[in-house]
């Protein structure tokens, strides 16, 4: 007989089940792809029911949204605070290095299904799961403007956003980790030259 709820054998309830079946799906996504990336084979690898996993989500947009959502928030992005919005820059995207290749990987490798069937973009799926280094670089702004090392107000976003933006796409072409030469040159030789035509501080 299909069990109705979770195994009782486990006992597992509320934000554990949830959590165990968002891991089993990570799995399941990475091992198998998008295309078998099924209620069925999701629930088969959580040891749990489809009709469990219907009464959480809809669809599998929906359980592949907050599966991408749970990976972020067990993989989040160190900020560093060096007191240099420099140093700053450099760590904050060797750290999403770490943080964020896997599922950036799996975006490129395993999704083009998932944009085919939904129509939605990348840009969509990382608005709706917060996964990526757009935030973390305004919070390092933040603070470079609070230390008076820039004025915010003065530059144009689409420039604030240039060390993420440069970081993502090498990540979406290649699959792969990006090298730290890189990405002292997206800092060093694209982002501050950028910035200083606003007035930022050659040492900033």
């Amino acid at each position: 007989m299909i069990p109705m709820d979770d195994e009782p054998a486990t006992r597992r309830r509320g934000a554990e089940l949830e959590n165990a079946i968002l891991d089993a799906s990570w799995d399941v996504l990475v091992k198998r792809g998008y295309n078998d990336f099924t209620f069925e084979a999701v629930a088969a690898a959580a040891s749990t029911s489809r009709p469990v996993l219907y009464r959480r989500w809809r669809d599998r947009t929906e359980l592949l949204i907050a599966t991408l959502g749970r990976v972020r928030e067990l993989s989040p992005t160190t900020i560093p605070d060096t007191g240099n919005l420099r140093d700053d820059s450099v760590g904050l995207l060797v750290n999403a290095n770490t943080s964020r290749a896997e599922i950036v990987a799996v975006l490129s490798a395993q999704l083009a299904g998932f944009f085919t069937d939904t129509g939605l973009s990348i840009a969509d799926l990382r608005a709706r799961t917060g996964i990526g280094t757009q935030s973390s670089v305004e919070r390092i702004v933040e603070r470079a403007a609070a230390r008076r090392d820039l004025d915010v107000a003065s530059i144009p976003k689409r420039v604030l956003d240039v060390p993420a933006d440069l970081f993502r796409h090498e990540l979406l072409f290649t699959g792969a980790r990006v090298p730290r030469d890189v990405i002292e040159t997206i800092v060093d030789d694209v982002w501050l030259p950028l910035l200083r035509q606003y007035g930022v501080p050659g040492d900033a």
